[in-house]
């Protein structure tokens, strides 16, 4: 067989080499010793999962924290199965989420970088290039089997008990004559191209995983599809190609994409290619009656990272929480750096679990918790309305109408060692703020369950009688402690604590009545701050509601 002669035959428009591609049209990355080129390569076919998120993440933060580079490349070659704006759905989903790349797809239509076309679909004649070297060198030829033909083969195997797959006296094509090539594609007979694999029946092969250590498996013995018969290549033969291309140094992917690894280091072997270091993660879990499965598309809402933006949790808490799933000591290190921004953290693909993270939205719920409890009113004032702009446009409008009053509201309590954590999500907001707006306020309330109502229209009158704006928090409740006698109650806790006969209850108990009337709620940031926000006529209106209630 005259390979050359071949390779002309199979593809006479591609007119570049593989070395032209190698050495001049994609240089070699110019970057610091140690810095890691990683890339993050979905299939436009449906929305971003979490677990997408999660290895974006993980490929983002190896590649920034050792001065390298991230790619987005959008592996679009089945084009079946591909959904309208896939692409912009993917794009908008990691940038909701602040995963910022340094190259590669930016939009639907739009790209950066200098290592493009950054879609498979449109890199067609680059894995050409590629393959036609192959041809040259006697490693690839073209298959014209049917999938009558295959069917067949199968069927033959099975009854041999054969290894499957199309490969050594299975592989019906692998030896046919130039003759044979040409008369075949004369008659316009469609064919794939397949590899000539080099592996041998019972051959192994070991390569080190980064997250999962030395690992040994059988060598790769089938003629696998390289390019489909409408000159699209198979993942693959696009992964050896588009990462040798881009330069990756680290193939960070799903773990599905083990059992591949054989048949991955054998196509940059048989290119004479340096193949990159591959670390596989292990899926996002879930506990289900006790039993850990993975995240489901059809199962779980939270499997998509739309639910986290249509609940409003923080894209910082999202990724203190992913990070926390990625690596287990990274809590530890949250700890001892409370206010460092996450990216201080220096993520270790050895620390990754090789079973799969446990994702549990309680846990995501303290971390937001804790996150949203660090930021500053403006910061808060400012991210809420933005969620709240496409996803409650009634709290929008009340919260929009005065900036100033609902960052008042935000700033209560926020702060110090130990801020309040009365909000996990943005879409805890509405709740949150209501009694501070007439609009939200609903008239109920939490009542206590040691007063009587008579006890509790007292207090409410008399404080109403007595009260006067203080110009703190001190002298607000020197205020109320002030009515506590009158009333029958210890204007001192620890007083009453230690002889409790002769009271109805302490200061504590008639403060708690009015941070009821106030807020319809037993338990409520700095009930001073509230009502200096809310002022002295809608406070008293509160209390008048309150004693109205009672008194039906």
């Amino acid at each position: 067989m005259d390979h050359n002669k071949l390779a002309e035959l199979l593809f006479p428009h591609i007119d570049k080499t593989m070395e032209e591609y190698l050495t001049e049209i994609y240089p070699p990355r110019n970057l610091p010793q140690g810095a890691m080129v990683t890339r993050f390569a979905p299939s436009p076919t449906g929305f971003l999962h979490i677990g997408g998120l999660f290895t974006a993440l993980v490929n983002e933060r190896l590649a920034h924290q050792s001065g390298g580079r991230i790619i987005l490349r959008i592996e679009d070659t089945d084009k079946k199965r591909e959904v309208e704006d896939g692409i912009t759905g993917i794009v908008s989903g990691l940038r909701d989420f602040g995963v910022e790349f340094d190259e590669g797809m930016m939009s639907q239509t739009e790209e950066k970088g200098d290592y493009g076309p950054y879609q498979q679909s449109r890199r067609g004649p680059i894995y050409q290039a590629f393959c036609k070297e192959l041809v040259k060198r006697g490693l690839a030829y073209p298959c014209f089997c049917t999938e009558e033909d295959l069917a067949a083969i199968r069927k033959q195997q099975e009854a041999e008990k054969a290894l499957p797959g199309y490969h050594t006296t299975y592989a019906r094509c692998r030896d046919l004559t130039m003759e044979q090539v040409e008369e075949n594609i004369k008659a316009g007979k469609p064919y794939v191209m397949r590899l000539r694999s080099p592996g041998k029946p019972g051959g192994r092969i070991k390569y080190k995983d980064v997250i999962r250590g030395e690992i040994e498996m059988d060598e790769n013995i089938a003629d696998i599809v390289l390019l489909k018969t409408d000159g699209v290549p198979t993942y693959h033969f696009a992964h050896a190609v588009d990462d040798t291309l881009m330069g990756t140094t680290h193939v960070v992917r799903s773990d599905e994409w083990v059992s591949s690894v054989p048949t991955h280091l054998q196509l940059f072997y048989v290119l004479g290619l340096k193949p990159p270091k591959y670390a596989h993660v292990s899926p996002v879990m879930k506990e289900d009656n006790g039993a850990k499965r993975k995240l489901s598309k059809r199962k779980d809402p939270e499997a998509a990272v739309s639910y986290f933006v249509d609940e409003g949790y923080p894209k910082e808490a999202v990724l203190e929480y992913l990070l926390n799933l990625a690596n287990s000591p990274f809590e530890d290190w949250r700890r001892q750096n409370k206010t460092a921004p996450y990216q201080d953290y220096k993520l270790q693909l050895n620390k990754m679990s090789q079973s799969g993270a446990l994702f549990d939205l309680v846990k995501l719920a303290d971390v937001s918790a804790g996150v949203i409890g660090a930021f500053d009113a403006e910061k808060v004032t400012k991210d809420v309305l933005e969620w709240a702009k496409g996803h409650d446009e009634e709290l929008y409008a009340l919260l929009n109408r005065d900036t100033d009053y609902a960052q008042g509201i935000f700033t209560i309590d926020r702060g110090g060692k130990k801020p309040r954590k009365d909000i996990r999500k943005w879409s805890d907001v509405r709740d949150y703020v209501s009694y501070f707006y007439d609009e939200l306020w609903q008239g109920e309330y939490d009542l206590p369950e040691n007063l009587t109502k008579e006890d509790m229209i007292a207090i409410l009158d008399t404080y109403a009688k007595a009260y006067e704006e203080a110009p703190d928090k001190n002298a607000w409740f020197d205020g109320v402690k002030a009515i506590c006698e009158g009333l029958g109650f210890c204007p001192e806790v620890k007083a009453y604590k230690q002889d409790p006969t002769g009271w109805k209850g302490h200061v504590g108990d008639v403060s708690n009545v009015v941070r009821v009337a106030i807020t319809g709620r037993k338990n409520s940031p700095d009930l001073w701050s509230i009502m200096t926000l809310l002022g002295k006529e809608r406070s008293l209106s509160r209390l008048r509601k309150m004693k109205e209630f009672l008194a039906k």
